[in-house]
C-alpha cells in the first residue's frame, strides 16, 4: 500500500509510482495517438472531406460511459474500504480478546498462556497468507490444511484446556465470545471478498464499450479538432482506461498491488499491541 501526505497537491501531480497507469498504458497510448493521427491524416490532406461532422453521439455516449464508470470504481472501493474495515475489526478484537485474558489471574499463570498468545499473534499472518493464496511456514503449521481455520483451532483447543483445568470459567468464556467469534466471522467475510468478484460479462463489457467509444471518437471530432485529435483521444482513453485499471487493483484488496491492503502491516500492529499487553517476546514469522 502506497503511504503518502494528501496534503501535497502539487507535488502527487509530478509523482509517479511503479504502478501508475500512464506507464500501464503508455504504448497503448502511443497506439492510440498514431491511428488518431492516421485518421485525421487521411480524411484532412488525402480524402480533403469538407462534411460537417456531428458529435452529439459520442457526448451521449460520453455521458453513459462515466456513469458506468462511477459505478465501477464506487463498487471497487466499497470492497476495498470492507477489507480495511474487517481487518480494523480483527486488530481492535484481537487486542480485546487478549487484554481480557491477561486480566484473569489463573488465565495469565496458566502454563499454557504463552502458547495461546503465540496462536493469536500468529493468526493474521496465517490469514493474510491464504487471502493471497501462499502458505505460511511455520513449524507449528501444515502447508496442506486451511492455516487460519487450524490456527483458530489451537486458539479454542487452549481455551477448552484452560477451561477444563479450572482456570477460567463458563461465565468467563461468555465474556470473551464475541472475540472468538471474530476470527471465523473476519476471515469468512474476507474470502467472501476475495472469492467474489465483479461478473465477468460486466467488465468485459466496459472494456469493450470503452474500446468502441475510443476507436470511433476520431470520426466524430477531427473536423472541430484537426490534427489536435491526437491528443484529445489519447488524453480521453488515459482517463477512461486508467479509472478501469484503478477499479481492477482494489476490487481484491488482499493482493500485493501498491493500492492493496498492507496486511503485513496491520498483522506487525497486532503483534506490537498483544506484546505490549502480555510482555510476551513476539516471535517473528
Amino acid at each position: 500500500m502506497v503511504n503518502y501526505n494528501p496534503k501535497d497537491w502539487f507535488g502527487l501531480i509530478f509523482k509517479f509510482h511503479k504502478s501508475d497507469t500512464f506507464r500501464k498504458l503508455f504504448w497503448v497510448i502511443v497506439s492510440i495517438a498514431l491511428y488518431s493521427f492516421s485518421l485525421a491524416y487521411f480524411e484532412i490532406e488525402v480524402l480533403q472531406l469538407n462534411f460537417k461532422s456531428t458529435p452529439a453521439l459520442h457526448s451521449i455516449l460520453g455521458f453513459v460511459l462515466s456513469i458506468l464508470l462511477v459505478f465501477r470504481t464506487n463498487t471497487a472501493y466499497d470492497r476495498w474500504w470492507e477489507g480495511r474495515r474487517l481487518w480494523g475489526t480483527l486488530i481492535n478484537d484481537s487486542r480485546s480478546f487478549v487484554l481480557k485474558l491477561h486480566h484473569i489471574s489463573k488465565v495469565r499463570n496458566h502454563v499454557l498462556y504463552a502458547e495461546l498468545i503465540q496462536w493469536v499473534m500468529l493468526y493474521p499472518r496465517a490469514l493474510s497468507c491464504h487471502l493471497r493464496n501462499k502458505k505460511l511456514t511455520h513449524e507449528s503449521l501444515p502447508s496442506e490444511a486451511h492455516q487460519p481455520i487450524f490456527v483458530e483451532g489451537k486458539i479454542l483447543s487452549c481455551l477448552e484446556q484452560m477451561k477444563l483445568s479450572g482456570a477460567i470459567s463458563e461465565t468467563e468464556m461468555l465474556w470473551i465470545n464475541n472475540e472468538i467469534r471474530t476470527f471465523s466471522d473476519v476471515c469468512g467475510a474476507c474470502e467472501r471478498i476475495k472469492n467474489s468478484p465483479i461478473p465477468y460479462s460486466y467488465s468485459l463489457f466496459l472494456k469493450k464499450f470503452i474500446f468502441v467509444y475510443i476507436i470511433t471518437m476520431p470520426y466524430g471530432f477531427i473536423k472541430e479538432f484537426g490534427y489536435g485529435i491526437t491528443l484529445a483521444v489519447s488524453f480521453v482513453f488515459y482517463v477512461l482506461a486508467s479509472l478501469e485499471l484503478i477499479a481492477e487493483e482494489i476490487e481484491n484488496p488482499f493482493g500485493e498491488d501498491a493500492n492493496d491492503l498492507d496486511l503485513e502491516q496491520m498483522s506487525e500492529t497486532i503483534e506490537k499491541n498483544l506484546h505490549e499487553i502480555t510482555g510476551l517476546v513476539v516471535t517473528k514469522y
